[in-house]
């Protein structure tokens, strides 16, 4: 298992950038959550970070302590890590989240343990378009069943999912990858979270015109 470092009294974890999400749910003590939901994606953590997280609603950025990628130039660039120190230059860990590749590859990346995490995801027939402006964090189409998963405070997973008070509990490990066998993208599809709608094989966002320049400078 691809697990490089961790430390439960430090609540940091290190893995190499194409570490399965479940693997890390796997590897973990009882007790700390990464800061993502027990689903698989495309791309492992590596991806995930790059992509700038998945359904969350808080600053995924800050939950990402360091990552070491390999920049488009061939240049494997360590930026951040597991303390924080007074250092010289720019700190590239918060740009490279969320770059959808443009700075690079991810090769490795520490992330941010926390206590105390819930998560739960229900099931029901239907449609997205049945759904009434749900507040789960993110929801998808699989056949023809809704679902909807959140995760955080116990208390926060289960009020936001009363918008289905009739649905099931899924209690097996949760894999979108059959999703997107092209990779993730932006655009119109059957996987939506607070941020994007997710799309298989569509374009990441358009990136402005300074972190283009940015990313040419590695």
């Amino acid at each position: 298992m691809p697990i490089l470092d961790l430390s439960p009294g430090d609540q940091t974890l290190t893995v190499t950038g194409d570490t399965p999400l479940l693997d890390v749910y796997a590897a973990l003590p009882a007790g700390l959550y990464p800061p993502f939901p027990p689903v698989e994606l495309p791309g492992g953590v590596g991806g995930l970070v790059q992509r700038g997280g998945f359904g969350q609603n808080f600053f995924f950025a800050a939950e990402v302590l360091g990552v070491t990628f390999r920049a488009p130039s061939g240049r494997v660039i360590r930026a951040g890590g597991r303390t924080v120190k007074n250092v010289q230059g720019y700190d590239l860990t918060r740009p490279f989240v969320g770059s959808f590749g443009l700075l690079g590859e991810a090769l490795d990346v520490t992330l941010r343990l926390r206590p105390g995490v819930h998560a739960r995801n229900v099931t029901r027939p239907g449609t997205l378009q049945d759904l009434a402006a749900p507040t789960a964090r993110f929801v998808w189409q699989a056949g023809d069943r809704v679902h909807l998963m959140h995760f955080g405070h116990a208390a926060d997973v289960h009020a936001a999912l009363n918008a289905l008070p009739d649905a099931a509990d899924v209690t097996t490990p949760t894999d979108l990858r059959p999703h997107f066998p092209h990779g993730m993208g932006v655009g119109p599809g059957q996987v939506t979270d607070r941020r994007f709608t997710w799309t298989d094989g569509g374009p990441p966002p358009p990136a402005p015109p300074l972190f283009r320049q940015l990313a040419a400078s590695l």
